[in-house]
């Protein structure tokens, strides 16, 4: 189960999320966050792409008001329309949150605030591997 702190009825902000095992020759690595049980569809709760490959995950809270990282990383838009991460915030039920790490072999020639939709027409032919962490909350 996802923390409160990460959601909307807390701080609203980003987990920190390690990993491990990034394939040699990844350029980059991308990350979407999204919720699949919306009842709207498909929701993101965030978009982040050429981040490091070097590196080792992303802290707690990135800033959400920030589309340029001090390490290069690029934070895209999400279902509300607001660049960065927007936590899990139900409407009933318990819902699924997919994290999906993508590496690539390249650095994607994207604009700071792409979509989802951007993001994965810019990494077809350039995924060298992917992993996922799924969670789940629940409003209570």
């Amino acid at each position: 189960m996802i923390p409160d702190r990460y959601t909307c009825k807390g701080q609203d902000i980003s987990p920190a999320l390690n990993w491990a095992g990034v394939p040699e020759g990844a350029g980059s690595l991308a990350l979407i966050c999204d919720d699949p049980d919306a009842p709207m569809g498909i929701w993101v709760h965030w978009v982040i792409y050429n981040i490091p490959a070097g590196a080792k995950g992303l802290p707690e809270d990135v800033p959400a008001s920030k589309a340029t990282l001090k390490n290069g990383a690029i934070q895209g838009t999400n279902s509300w329309g607001r660049i960065g991460y927007g936590g899990p915030c139900p409407p009933s039920g318990t819902h699924r949150y997919f994290f999906r790490l993508y590496a690539v072999d390249t650095s994607l020639d994207l604009k700071p605030g792409a979509s989802k939709a951007q993001l994965l027409k810019a990494m077809e032919g350039h995924i060298l591997a992917e992993c996922e962490l799924m969670g789940r909350y629940a409003k209570r």
